[in-house]
């Protein structure tokens, strides 16, 4: 038999009364526990591992030096971010000076930007007429794809001006974030100039290696 409703609602069991809810003021809020920061997995963009390259005994090493006795530079240099610019050259001139290289065996070739870099040490390549081609130039980074677009034509389009001629070509393009990261590199204009002048001195060691066999 089922129940039924009583007739009289007044029969019903009264509710039990509520229980009081606590403020969102009287609760605690919850502390999450402190998170640690991660181990670094890479070495931060301005730290490289010291010391220098070691060659085991018993082999044959052929090796460039930074000399420029006799040697003919041109310099390509992007006007773009010209302060830079400027920088970088002095640099890379006060090298190349400091190597023996003549003032009237230097020829600088300012071009507009970074992306013209290429075509004018192609161009400078081909002649023949220098041992080798310094790059600057600087890349800041903006709020557009620019950056990537000029940055990664200028790295692939002055390899290949090298590799196609055969003409050592430095790249001594910076590539930052900002203005001051740019201004604190200046000194890759010297670095450049080093990098040149030791790759045309290994490629003079070769050819002369190359005939005497």
């Amino acid at each position: 038999m089922t129940d039924s409703w009583p007739e009289d609602v007044s029969e019903l069991p009264a509710p039990e009364a509520a229980q009081p809810v606590e403020s969102e003021a009287a609760i605690p809020p919850l502390e999450a526990p402190p998170l640690e920061a991660p181990e670094p997995l890479l070495r931060t963009p301005d730290e490289h591992a010291g010391g220098g390259l070691e060659v085991p005994d018993g082999f044959a090493v052929l090796e460039g030096t930074p000399e420029g006795a006799r040697r003919g530079v041109a310099v390509v240099v992007s006007r773009f971010n010209g302060e830079i610019g400027t920088a970088l050259l002095a640099s890379a001139l006060e090298e190349l000076e400091r190597a023996g290289v003549l003032r009237e065996a230097i020829t600088v070739v300012p071009v507009p930007g970074a992306f013209e870099l290429p075509l004018a040490a192609m161009a400078f390549a081909k002649t023949r007429r220098y041992a080798c081609v310094v790059a600057l130039g600087c890349v800041i980074r903006g709020e557009t794809p620019h950056f990537d677009l000029v940055a990664g034509e200028a790295a692939s389009g002055l390899q290949l001006a090298a590799l196609e001629t055969g003409v050592p070509v430095a790249f001594g393009v910076l590539t930052t974030e900002t203005v001051e990261q740019a201004q604190a590199r200046t000194d890759k204009g010297a670095e450049a100039a080093r990098c040149a002048l030791e790759m045309a001195d290994l490629f003079a060691q070769l050819r002369v290696a190359a005939a005497a066999t």
